[in-house]
């Protein structure tokens, strides 16, 4: 009888690693670019320092032009379907733009000296990595962007879907603060304010962070179950 030689299997070999990117001056100005950008901090420029506002994400995203009478392409009085499908075409050029500065702006290291800063503080807080910091400042002023970045997060796998919930927790409460404070409650009630403005401002984002951290204790009690594959 002759022996069949049993050649050895090749061993596979293993996966390089990928290196994880450096952080660099630039990432951190990139952030810091993002931040002024996206929180809305020269929406109000003082006088002479208007050219400022071109620095403001609401600014850029500029306005659409009005029908005599109508107010804008939706025109008036409309309803149903119709009305919702012309109001969800305002929403594109904000998404669309949020998501561009942001892909632009990661290249050049802002989500790493996101997650290097902000991490210390949203991972005790609501359990999020710090990655997830500049959806939540976009959110701020814009809630359309920061839906948009959120979901982009979570298509690219960068988030769980138990930090979805939570950042969406924190999201919803007070959605726009910045823009919809700035301009619509200061602007109409600021002779019956009692205390400086930026303490009525501390408090709702100080409750943004209560109401997500409560969201992020019931997922991590009540339903814990639900993402124990995660």
């Amino acid at each position: 009888m002759t022996e069949t030689k049993v050649e050895p299997k090749p061993e596979k070999k293993a996966a390089a690693v990928p290196k994880e990117k450096k952080l660099t001056i630039g990432c951190f100005i990139s952030f810091l670019f993002a931040v002024i950008l996206f929180a809305g901090i020269f929406h109000n420029a003082p006088v002479g320092w208007e050219w400022l506002q071109a620095l403001d994400f609401s600014t850029l995203i500029g306005k659409f032009g009005k029908i005599a009478g109508a107010g804008s392409f939706r025109g008036a009085g409309g309803v149903g379907a119709r009305d919702g499908f012309l109001f969800s075409l305002t929403l594109i050029p904000g998404v669309m733009l949020a998501l561009g500065l942001i892909d632009v702006l990661a290249h050049y290291g802002a989500l790493r000296a996101c997650q290097f800063l902000l991490t210390p503080l949203l991972k005790p807080i609501l359990g999020l990595p710090g990655l997830t910091g500049l959806a939540l400042i976009t959110d701020l002023q814009s809630t359309d962007a920061g839906a948009g970045l959120t979901k982009g997060l979570f298509d690219n796998g960068l988030i769980r879907k138990k930090d979805l919930v939570v950042m969406c927790a924190w999201q919803y409460a007070g959605a726009g603060m910045l823009s919809n404070y700035l301009t619509t409650v200061v602007g109409g009630l600021i002779a019956y304010f009692l205390v400086p403005i930026w303490i009525p401002l501390v408090i709702m984002l100080c409750l943004k962070f209560v109401g997500g951290f409560l969201v992020r204790l019931i997922l991590n009690t009540v339903y814990r179950k639900d993402f124990a594959n995660e």
